[in-house]
């Protein structure tokens, strides 16, 4: 592979020595596929130690979930696990119970996403462990929350995509709902449920005790809904597709040029003014019909088509050389082969090698929170099933 990529520092690595700002934090990881394992990946990479609890034999559901397989590790599992040691234990044997138990007794954190009420009948929930440990805090994902009359429905990302609306606005005006290319649902329940760790870690620290943090695959898409939730709300209209394009802002979207595409955020009046110029369309600028954003939102459909028909009489790299020039946002739409080696993101330490037991040197998309004094870093690769279980529970 490629020296481009910087190789974080294995475990006792004296390059990785040094202060972590979840340096001393325990967490106990019971989730598996994606959200919960996001979430404790985010904070292992800001120095917390996670234990991952798996299933002899077959693990995270993930592990299974390809080709690709790399090594017989499933590229899926591993980028969202590393930094994290895996123990595997049957939690329905008693003795693996008390186990994970004793662990629980001693961790600062517990994440799980079982359906509720699971992890209560296995003898792991809140309730059960908060007397045993009163300073835990206690994370559960789940598809539609702790409460409420679905609390009991089974929660997957595409469901969540498609009852919290997004699937509704996402896709071309003319085309049918999609769903968003990543699992949207599940990285923002990650997400929501890393604040709400680091939340009630910190009010911890005044009252000394742990609570119980509930997070929603449907409540943390919904959320995200913001400014077109808001449209709404305004209204009463129902937002619709744009592909594409920004519904309130214009000219905002893809263009076809005469190789490929360009997308371009023209995002005030002042913009705009630019980026007629720039196309040679100086013309725009007097005319009343665009003046302003309002004016061309009310226009857009006249816009779209003059600024479309210029679009097309350059490549994409002749645009982008003019329209960065003049400073205005653009971007031609990249795959993700291109976004590997993408130079600010090379440069940002975005993408980073490891060298993994079973699956060689592997790459993976780094953590984004960039702290001055305290970095975020990788310490283990993803583990293999069970590679921690002596350690752990001989600890």
């Amino acid at each position: 592979m490629s020296a481009l990529f910087p190789v974080w520092p294995q475990l006792g690595a004296a390059d990785g020595a040094g202060p972590t700002a979840l340096q001393g934090l325990r967490i106990l990881d019971l989730s598996r596929v994606l959200s919960g394992p996001f979430a404790t990946m985010g904070l292992a990479d800001l120095g917390a130690d996670v234990i991952k609890v798996e299933a002899p034999g077959s693990g995270d559901d993930t592990r299974h979930w390809g080709p690709p397989f790399l090594g017989g590790e499933s590229a899926y599992f591993l980028s969202v696990n590393r930094n994290k040691r895996s123990i595997a234990v049957d939690l329905k044997d008693p003795d693996g119970l008390a186990a994970v138990r004793a662990l629980a007794t001693q961790a600062d954190v517990l994440v799980e996403n079982f359906r509720p009420g699971v992890a209560g009948r296995l003898g792991l929930g809140y309730e059960e462990l908060s007397r045993l440990n009163p300073r835990l805090v206690y994370a559960s994902i789940s598809g539609f929350g702790q409460t409420g009359p679905d609390a009991h429905l089974p929660g997957y990302d595409a469901i969540a995509q498609a009852r919290s609306g997004l699937m509704s606005v996402t896709g071309e005006a003319d085309g049918p709902p999609l769903r968003v290319g990543i699992a949207s649902a599940d990285l923002a329940a990650g997400l929501w449920t890393m604040v709400g760790v680091l939340a009630a870690l910190l009010e911890r620290q005044s009252s000394g005790k742990g609570q119980w943090v509930d997070v929603a695959l449907l409540d943390a898409q919904a959320s995200l809904l913001t400014y077109v939730a808001g449209s709404h709300f305004a209204t009463g209209e129902i937002p619709r597709r744009y592909g594409a394009a920004h519904p309130t802002i214009a000219p905002y979207q893809d263009f076809r040029t005469a190789d490929s595409s360009v997308m371009v955020a023209v995002g005030n009046d002042r913009l705009f003014m630019r980026f007629a110029t720039v196309l040679g369309l100086g013309r725009l600028v007097t005319d009343e019909r665009f003046r302003t954003n309002a004016d061309r939102m009310e226009n857009k459909a006249a816009l779209i088509d003059i600024v479309s028909a210029q679009m097309l009489t350059k490549s994409s790299a002749e645009w982008m050389d003019l329209l960065l020039q003049a400073g205005i946002p653009a971007s031609v739409i990249n795959t993700v082969d291109q976004v590997m080696v993408d130079p600010q993101l090379l440069a940002r330490r975005m993408i980073v090698e490891a060298e993994h037991r079973a699956a060689g040197r592997i790459r993976m998309m780094a953590c984004p929170v960039k702290l001055s004094r305290t970095p975020a870093r990788l310490l283990l690769s993803p583990p293999v099933l069970g590679e921690h279980t002596a350690e752990v529970l001989a600890g």
